[in-house]
């Protein structure tokens, strides 16, 4: 089979490597499709601390499942499926409150082990979820970036009484207006970003302000505005945002940080304490698939609206160049195995 590997950082190849069968309990998922996201770059240009090489990078993958390991259900052959790609031990003390995405012996599918950018991909049974057939393909490849939001969306329980900030609009940042918007019916989404053309997709997705804060100062804005927000998502993760957030939300807010910087960040403890913000940190997901699946199904998402690239696997390093690079224009980039 073909896959994608990054041997060393900045050394991608597309390679012959033989074909995996499912260990006991795993299912083995013929890919069709896979997605581009940005801890995939960063395994690429050698900045994920995570990462171990070389790698087969991908963990947005959807595809049939072709062969089954012992003790899984024979009736599964042929499912449609996308991959979870969190992998915990189930015993830890965060597996057993129901936090499988930070398990003390966490892997992630395409970062500690192999991933979905290959012709086919093992992984255990449970983490291969069923697509219905009113999901189409490229749609169901999206599952897992909505994921992100989902689990964010889980801590922060926004609601119609709220007026949410989303700083960035990049995928992380539209996947959650998106789900603001259109499964919590929020009252009011404002975005901050620092590319009109990201703004205008802001715009499409949901968003009822936006900001370009590279041109003008967000704070001066939302007073003329009268916004105070009661919700902060911060999907850009610069490590000036969060104490920005802090100076500008509402009492009472909340505020969830969807990634991460190495960088340092000075935050005061009276700014939080005295408006009694509550502040939630999100990493990949926890058991979210079926909830994201169910939004789908509802047409409560529209994850097509984020698809502005598709290629063949054999364009990968083309396809990951207009990702990292074509911040204008492209949001989602799609291989087709």
């Amino acid at each position: 089979m073909k896959s994608i590997t990054v041997q060393q950082p900045g050394q991608l190849v597309i390679e012959e490597c033989p074909l995996p069968s499912p260990l006991q309990g795993e299912v083995r998922i013929r890919v069709a499709s896979a997605g581009i996201c940005g801890s995939d770059v960063h395994i690429y240009r050698g900045h994920n601390p995570f990462a171990k090489y070389p790698r087969v990078i991908g963990h947005e993958f959807f595809g049939h499942i072709d062969a089954i390991g012992e003790g899984v259900d024979p009736s599964r052959i042929g499912e449609r499926v996308v991959g979870d790609p969190v992998v915990s031990c189930g015993h830890c003390y965060p597996c057993s409150v129901g936090r499988p995405n930070v398990c003390t012996e966490l892997q992630v599918i395409g970062v500690h082990r192999d991933g979905g950018f290959s012709e086919y991909v093992t992984l255990p049974a449970q983490n291969a979820h069923r697509v219905p057939d009113s999901i189409p393909d490229n749609e169901a490849t999206m599952v897992e970036p909505f994921t992100i939001a989902a689990n964010i969306c889980s801590q922060l329980q926004p609601g119609p009484l709220d007026v949410a900030l989303v700083y960035g609009a990049g995928p992380m940042g539209l996947t959650s207006i998106q789900a603001l918007r259109g499964v919590y019916g929020v009252k009011q989404i404002v975005v901050a970003d620092r590319i009109d053309e990201r703004l205008a997709m802001a715009t499409a997705n949901g968003a009822d302000v936006v900001i370009n804060n590279s041109q003008l100062d967000l704070a001066s804005e939302l007073q003329k505005l009268g916004i105070r927000p009661t919700l902060i998502i911060d999907a850009a993760c610069h490590p000036a945002i969060l104490p920005e957030a802090i100076d500008l939300a509402s009492p009472a807010a909340r505020i969830g940080i969807m990634g991460f910087s190495a960088e340092p960040c000075v935050i005061s403890q009276q700014a939080i304490t005295s408006k009694e913000i509550s502040i939630y940190s999100s990493r990949l997901n926890s058991n979210r698939f079926p909830q994201v699946i169910a939004w789908m199904t509802q047409r409560q998402i529209q994850p097509e609206k984020l698809i502005t690239h598709q290629f063949t696997f054999t364009q990968v390093i083309e396809a990951m160049e207009i990702f990292e690079k074509d911040q204008k224009q492209c949001c989602k980039v799609l291989l087709k195995f």
